[in-house]
C-alpha cells in the first residue's frame, strides 16, 4: 500500500521534512521512496511547498496520507475535510470556536450574578427581614414557631433601625475651609 508521509530532514534543532511518496512498510528513515510531493519547514508554518497535481493524482490512485499531512493539505486548501488529531489525548487541539463560546457563557453568568446581586441591594429592608424570618423559622426545631419568629422579627427590626437603609456617606468639607484649618 502506498502512503503519502512526511521523510525527516535538515540539522539538529532545525528539522524540515519532505512529502514523500513510499510504501507503507518503509521506515520513515529509510530513504526509500518513489517520489518526492514537496516539503514542509514548520519553523515558518505558512511556507509548504507542495505539488498539489501529482498529490492528488496518488490520492486518486489509492495512496493514503498519513495524520500529519492530511491536516498540512487541509491548511494549504488542497483537499477539504476535518483536521485529525495527532497530539497525545493529554493535549487534544485547541477549539478556538469552543473557547470563544465557553468564554461568552462565563460572560453571560457573570453579567446575571451581577445583576441578581444588584437586585438584592435593592430590595427593601422589610423584606429582606421577611425571608430571613422564615429561614429561622423553617430551621428551628426546640422552640414553638410563634416564639422564634417574634424573637427573630424583633431583632431584625432593632438592627435595621440601627442601621440606615443607605450606605453611609462621609461628607467632606469645601476645599476652602480645608485650606483655613491648614494655616
Amino acid at each position: 500500500m502506498l502512503i503519502i508521509r512526511l521523510q525527516r530532514k535538515g540539522k539538529k534543532n532545525e528539522p524540515t521534512f519532505r512529502v514523500i511518496l513510499t510504501d507503507s512498510k518503509n521506515g520513515p528513515k529509510s530513504g526509500n521512496f518513489i517520489e518526492i510531493l514537496g516539503s514542509y519547514d514548520p519553523r515558518d508554518k505558512n511556507i509548504t511547498k507542495i505539488n498539489k497535481e501529482k498529490v492528488l493524482e496518488w490520492i486518486a490512485k489509492g495512496a493514503q496520507v498519513s495524520d500529519t499531512v492530511h491536516n498540512i493539505l487541509i491548511n494549504q486548501g488542497i483537499i477539504e475535510g476535518k483536521k485529525i488529531n495527532v497530539l497525545p489525548k493529554k493535549s487534544p487541539i485547541i477549539d478556538e470556536e469552543a473557547i470563544a463560546k465557553a468564554k461568552e457563557e462565563e460572560e453571560a453568568k457573570a453579567a446575571a450574578l451581577k445583576e441578581e446581586a444588584e437586585k438584592q441591594a435593592e430590595a427593601p429592608a422589610e423584606e429582606v427581614v421577611e425571608g430571613v424570618k422564615e429561614e429561622v423559622v423553617e430551621t428551628a426545631t426546640e422552640a414553638p414557631a410563634a416564639e422564634i419568629k417574634e424573637e427573630v422579627a424583633e431583632e431584625v427590626k432593632e438592627e435595621v433601625a440601627e442601621t440606615p437603609a443607605e450606605e453611609v456617606k462621609i461628607e467632606e468639607a469645601p476645599a476652602e475651609e480645608s485650606k483655613e484649618e491648614v494655616k
